[in-house]
């Protein structure tokens, strides 16, 4: 009950009714049925995307409206797309599986002590053309990630990268350039 009260009746029949949504997508075991239906309910999503087995949360906030996938991209098994905030995924990206793709951070309910110390925070992410994203990699709240980035699996984006560039780490920090820059036209 505490939770229907903090979020308010209208975000909560949302949620309801979202998350009867999301059953009838979990049922669909093709790739191309569950672009069709994330368009119904909102997404845009170009052509030639592949969504695998990818979990959404938080669809009561702005919802499947501020998710964009672009041409040709592809979206890995047990990835996690948080839909908080607006979520830009442009042409040729790679999300390999179980990606966490964050656009919030909260501690709790209002009344949690940590609260005062960590406010709750809601920022858009931006994943740029041609980016690849690793195994178990996570995008922070806020974060763009420029075009033609790699960011090897494992690492944790806390800022914005450089375009064609190697990203490693926990946290994740540049490791070199991966193309000439007079090159970045070509991608």
């Amino acid at each position: 009950m505490k939770a229907v009260i903090e979020i308010g009746i209208k975000k909560t029949i949302k949620f309801g009714l979202i998350t009867f949504l999301i059953v009838v997508y979990k049922l669909m075991i093709f790739p191309q049925m569950r672009v069709i239906f994330l368009r119904l309910l909102g997404a845009k999503i170009g052509k030639n995307v592949i969504i695998h087995d990818v979990k959404f949360f938080n669809y009561y906030r702005k919802g499947f409206k501020g998710l964009t996938i672009g041409d040709n991209s592809f979206i890995g098994n047990e990835t996690m797309i948080d839909l908080a905030d607006e979520i830009k995924i442009e042409d040729y990206v790679t999300l390999a599986e179980r990606v966490l793709v964050l656009s919030h951070t909260n501690v709790g309910y209002k009344d949690h002590p940590l609260q005062k110390f960590f406010p709750p925070i809601s920022k858009a992410v931006g994943i740029g053309r041609g980016s690849f994203i690793g195994v178990n990699g996570v995008i922070m709240p806020g974060v763009h990630i420029a075009s033609g980035t790699f960011v090897a699996a494992g690492s944790i984006v806390t800022e914005d990268t450089k375009p064609y560039s190697l990203y490693a780490g926990t946290p994740a920090r540049f490791i070199r350039f991966i193309k000439d820059r007079e090159d970045e036209g070509r991608v």
